[in-house]
């Protein structure tokens, strides 16, 4: 016998941060209504990020920096020092700074998310229900939308919402994949390290912040081999400091539009703050309030210069490694067992013990082989949705329910977050927040950018 549809007010597809964090705004307004949330793994809150058990595998940024609620930058904090003073993580005394600039583990980030989830259930009158499944397929009509899970399940809600996240690059099956990741170990799967030599060559692909977690899951598994990493520009993300305030320039100025005029006037105040003996990264952090500002009142033209010709250094500079995992990285380029060239990859070959690669240096024309023991994809996050081998996404642009999103980063939406199909038009039923509109807001990825969509896109909700 078929099971009947299941209703629901609004239907919350993915429940990482993203979706946790919507579900918390939801429940905190005014009113009674019921929300699913679906998510295959076992715990709402966690998501790809936040699953991790390690603790050297931190956030990027310390806590001050990483409050879920928009109304209080400090909640982070608050939390962290009530979890600390019980007893909880002992070895936050290592790090020697005060609570507020605190690097946490990630999984302890997950159990935070958690809590302010079950605290906004249990003093609301509206309900959120997790629903364990895989999203397969989507359908929207003039007055609702309707979900069909991996095990038959359907849904049925008012709205439903694109809360998927993100899509590692080296968890994520790819259309045209290379075969990487079948050949590949996962960055964070230190118990998968432990098997390899511990003393031969491991090569790592991509040089951003998940190869950063990557050399701190072998440093965990006890690896002391020498570890080769290639990348396309051979960039590593800087550390992430606590720099002093600078004046706000960008707010200053709004003739600034370009990313040529922006860059310029970036190293400007750069170079300014260096002669007077003042972190560079104090001016730079003040770009972010203005990103979003200046992204969206940006040409295609300029957008497509930015990806192309600035993406690279924006990425190392502003998405910046924590504190210690950089001291590590840093003390084993110093050591000479991590190299990092700049090298672009070009395909696997068959090897009968360990791995191949073929490479193709910067400047150079021919292709070179590297062998290791071991290889890691450390190539970051897919945007890309026509590149992600998810019943989703697929079905998604198969049903032309979505398109891809400016410079095929993510997919279409307004500025409310409202999905635009493939024909132009703008969703009255479905919508997205966080990752997926990584091409409308290019940053759209940091907890405070999405604490801040998922409070307003929950006004809209309930309003509509």
């Amino acid at each position: 016998m078929t099971e009947s549809i299941r209703n629901a007010d609004v239907l919350i597809i993915g429940g990482g941060l993203s979706g946790t964090m919507l579900a918390v705004q939801l429940l905190r307004l005014p009113g009674a209504r019921r929300v699913l949330v679906i998510e295959p793994r076992a715990e709402l809150g966690r998501g790809e990020a936040y699953s991790a058990v390690e603790l050297g595998h931190t956030l990027n940024g310390n806590a001050a920096r990483m409050s879920v609620d928009p109304d209080n930058p400090d909640d982070l904090t608050q939390w962290l020092t009530d979890y600390i003073g019980a007893g909880g993580w002992p070895e936050s005394d290592q790090q020697h700074v005060p609570i507020s600039e605190l690097f946490p583990p990630r999984g302890m980030f997950g159990l935070y998310a958690q809590q302010r989830l079950a605290e906004a259930k249990a003093q609301s009158a509206s309900s959120v229900e997790h629903v364990r499944g895989e999203v397969v397929d989507l359908q929207v009509d003039a007055g609702s939308t309707l979900l069909i899970l991996d095990n038959g399940q359907q849904l049925r809600g008012g709205f439903a919402v694109l809360a998927t996240g993100m899509f590692p690059a080296a968890r994520t099956p790819q259309t045209d994949s290379s075969g990487l990741n079948a050949a590949a170990v996962d960055p964070w799967d230190v118990s998968a390290m432990r098997r390899i030599d511990p003393h031969a060559p491991v090569l790592i692909i991509g040089s951003g912040l998940t190869m950063v977690d990557a050399v701190v899951s072998l440093e965990q598994a006890g690896h002391r081999g020498p570890i080769e990493v290639f990348s396309r520009h051979g960039l590593l993300p800087h550390v992430r400091r606590q720099p002093p305030g600078w004046v706000d320039f960008l707010g200053e100025d709004h003739g600034l539009r370009s990313p040529r005029q922006l860059l310029r006037e970036v190293r400007r105040q750069c170079a300014f703050a260096q002669a007077q003996g003042i972190d560079w990264q104090a001016p730079l952090d003040t770009v972010r309030a203005h990103i979003a500002r200046l992204w969206s009142q940006a040409s295609e033209r300029e957008k497509r210069q930015f990806v192309r010709h600035v993406r690279p250094w924006w990425e190392s500079h502003h998405h910046r490694s924590p504190p210690l995992s950089a001291q590590l990285v840093a003390r084993l380029h110093a050591e000479g067992r991590l190299r990092i060239r700049a090298a672009s990859f070009k395909g696997l070959e068959p090897s009968g013990e360990g791995v191949t690669i073929r490479l193709r240096y910067r400047g150079e024309q021919g292709i070179t082989q590297v062998s290791g023991a071991a290889l890691i994809n450390s190539s970051g996050i897919e945007y890309d949705w026509r590149r992600v081998a998810r019943p989703l996404p697929r079905q998604l642009l198969k049903r032309g329910l979505i398109q891809p999103g400016p410079l095929a980063l993510g997919i279409a939406a307004d500025t409310s977050g409202a999905v635009v199909d493939a024909q132009g038009q703008v969703s009255q039923r479905l919508f997205a927040m966080g990752p997926p509109l990584r091409g409308v807001w290019w940053e759209s990825t940091a907890v405070t950018d999405v604490a801040l969509q998922a409070k307003a896109l929950a006004s809209k909700l309930t309003k509509i």
